[in-house]
């Protein structure tokens, strides 16, 4: 389990609707963690690209957060493609949802 960031609570505060962001937030805390394949031992803010490109691909719908976390499971950089993220490792600081 990995604590998220304050940029990214904030954005979880901005794609989802008040009522889900408790889960979201423990969504992303608990199956987008360290049990991402090589995240072990990351941190909150080393943790923030793969959990941007999660909720990029979400478009604030729960089903497609729980997606992307399982594309994050399976291989992140499948995720930072599909994100937009993969060509430009800072990409995700400029993404405003």
């Amino acid at each position: 389990m990995i604590d998220l960031s304050e940029r990214t609570i904030e954005k979880v505060n901005t794609l989802f609707p008040q009522e889900q962001r408790g889960e979201v937030i423990e969504l992303l805390r608990i199956e987008c963690a360290d049990n991402v394949p090589f995240c072990e031992g990351y941190d909150k803010f080393r943790m923030k690209r793969i959990r941007f490109s999660v909720l990029t691909l979400s478009e604030g719908r729960m089903d497609k957060l729980v997606e992307a976390i399982e594309l994050a499971q399976v291989d992140w950089r499948d995720l930072f493609m599909a994100a937009g993220f993969g060509h430009d490792p800072e990409a995700h600081n400029r993404w405003v949802p």
